[in-house]
């Protein structure tokens, strides 16, 4: 496929213009935990492929897939080996075409998750760049001779010995922000770069349509290492994200990659201020399409719960910054967090339903391009590890190491560490009763989860009342109403404790959400010029309304029209 030869809608750049991927709804997949065809416990090309008519039922348009590369899997094929084969455990290239091929003839398209921070340790690249300071490759990755000293202090998000490592066939430390297996690629070396534009173009001459760029933000560094002040990873974002430097780097990408092939991009993180995400995303930067902030993941960390005021503000702010230019994502969860239910729901058998329906209608009724998580769509939960042993993240057990070097009581971060811990969202999709969820006939790779007997895909999609089936209404909804795609965003009432109300207006068309965050009932009143009218989607067979007054049962979600 040459560039401009795909049927996609080009990326469109005039301020306020239509585009496919903000009228899109993304479902994101992790590839080993959701169907495995061949008995290994890990999920698979084919087992997606079996699954695509159950995709297009969900009424999304994009699929977000995590990495699927050649890789020792470290973290999950976020370090990298080879960026242009596929992982064996996932099937051959001849099948990934076969899911691409049958996801477009959906009319789905697919994002790749390109992993350009940082290689694995085993890539060929670092294998020749650690054989000899004269090597060819040498400043494809970054060193700091020994002879000089220790190197400047820098923090590793997963190694609680920081981010230099020693490596004593070249006398030399070698930076990796994330695991040891992860050395971190030089971006300031012009070759790195182009060698990472042809690996995406070779995936766009597949027929990828759009990247989802991890970990970008900390791609360009300062070769020098300066010293940084002490305690300065405190602000990790703030010192080792967006250096003015990755912008070139971005634009030279728009136009080596993104725009001859009509794609879109997304980058991992925003910086650390509305103007970090202008800077990525607005129209006439010709870098990034999507800005994927951290805000919204920040709200719900602690066992306490949070606010529905954070909530509000959170989602508030970013809307109000980009009224007018740029485009965002709107998430709740993802690899990388808790299940959305646990964070921001109910898990009580009498609220689980009715809680993870209105979060849903959230994330559909927002401005933006909503990202789903698989499972989200049924109400999938956390999984219940209270013990270190049963962890295989290297996230977690880094964490861990970090907090019991710092003297941290243990059993009270075992009990976050259990409900936050991204494990918990990488369990095996929860497809019908039967053992193992009908993931696997295989011993699964990671335990599935208990309440797959009454939380699957086969006993809800029975059931018309359903999470998943009122998240397909609520697609169907954004889709039939682009009210809810392009509309401006009014928040009402905003220091309602139980209730987040606002409106979507697009011309003549106004529509109202109203979301009971609370486990009882809540009443709002609307101001006397309100009138509502049709009633779109409610996740409760009644709605009690009367003189100006909604009162909502726990966890109701209505969307209805008003009337000018």
């Amino acid at each position: 496929m040459k560039p401009n030869d795909r049927n996609n809608t080009p990326v469109i750049l005039e301020k306020d213009a239509k585009a496919w991927w903000k009228e899109g709804v993304l479902y994101q997949i992790y590839p080993q935990s959701f169907k495995d065809t061949t008995g290994d416990g890990f999920g698979d090309f084919q087992g997606v492929i079996q699954k695509l008519d159950y995709l297009e039922s969900l009424g999304i348009t994009m699929v977000w897939m995590n990495p699927f590369f050649g890789s020792p899997l470290v973290d999950n094929g976020y370090d990298v080996s080879n960026y242009t084969a596929i992982h064996p455990r996932y099937g051959t290239m001849e099948d990934f075409q076969e899911m691409l091929d049958g996801l477009h003839c959906r009319g789905i398209k697919f994002v790749l998750d390109v992993v350009v921070n940082h290689s694995s340790n085993e890539h060929p690249w670092f294998q020749q760049s650690r054989s000899s300071r004269d090597n060819p490759y040498r400043d494809y990755y970054h060193w700091w001779p020994a002879e000089k000293g220790t190197p400047p202090f820098r923090d590793s998000i997963f190694d609680p010995e920081g981010a230099w490592q020693f490596d004593q066939q070249t006398n030399a430390y070698y930076l990796h922000y994330f695991a040891k297996e992860q050395p971190d690629l030089n971006w300031e070396n012009p070759k790195v770069r182009q060698e990472i534009y042809a690996i995406m173009k070779f995936w766009a001459e597949k027929g990828v349509d759009g990247f989802r760029m991890d970990a970008f933000q900390y791609a360009s560094k300062d070769t020098t290492f300066p010293e940084w002040p002490k305690g300065h990873e405190k602000e990790y974002d703030k010192w080792y994200g967006m250096r003015p430097q990755l912008h070139d780097y971005l634009k030279e990408m728009y136009t080596e990659v993104i725009e001859p092939y009509n794609l879109f991009a997304v980058a991992e993180g925003a910086g650390t201020s509305f103007k970090d995400a202008h800077d990525l995303v607005d129209a006439d930067r010709n870098e990034l399409q999507v800005a994927y902030h951290f805000d919204c993941r920040d709200i719900s960390k602690d066992l306490e719960g949070y606010q529905l005021s954070e909530f509000k503000a959170v989602f508030t702010k970013w809307d109000a910054a980009f009224k007018n230019n740029g485009w965002l994502a709107i998430y709740l969860s993802n690899h990388d967090v808790a299940r959305l239910i646990d964070r921001y729901g109910n898990t009580d058998a009498a609220f689980r339903t009715p809680s993870a329906q209105m979060l849903n209608t959230f994330l559909l009724s927002m401005r933006g391009t909503p990202y789903t998580y698989y499972g989200d769509e049924l109400g999938m939960t956390n999984i219940d590890m209270p013990k270190i042993e049963e962890y295989v993240d290297v996230s977690a057990i880094g964490d861990y190491n970090r907090a019991k070097a710092e003297g941290e009581d243990m059993d009270q971060f075992m009990k976050k560490l259990n409900f936050n811990s991204r494990e918990n969202a990488r369990t095996p999709m929860q497809w019908d009763s039967t053992k193992n969820g009908g993931f696997t006939e295989g011993k699964p790779w990671k335990k599935v989860n208990d309440n797959h007997q009454t939380i699957n895909v086969v006993a809800q999609n029975k059931d018309p009342k359903s999470i998943l089936n009122h998240f397909r209404k609520m697609v169907k909804l954004r889709k039939d109403n682009p009210v809810l795609v392009y509309g401006q965003y009014q928040i009402l009432q905003e220091s309602h404790s139980e209730i987040y109300a606002y409106t979507r207006t697009l011309d003549e068309q106004q529509v109202l959400v109203l979301l009971n965050f609370s486990k009882k009932q809540a009443t709002i009143t609307l101001e006397e010029t309100t009138k509502t009218g049709t009633l779109l989607i409610n996740n409760y067979d009644r709605l009690d309304a009367k003189e100006g007054q909604i009162t909502l049962q726990p966890y109701q979600a209505i969307i209805c029209e008003l009337i000018n």
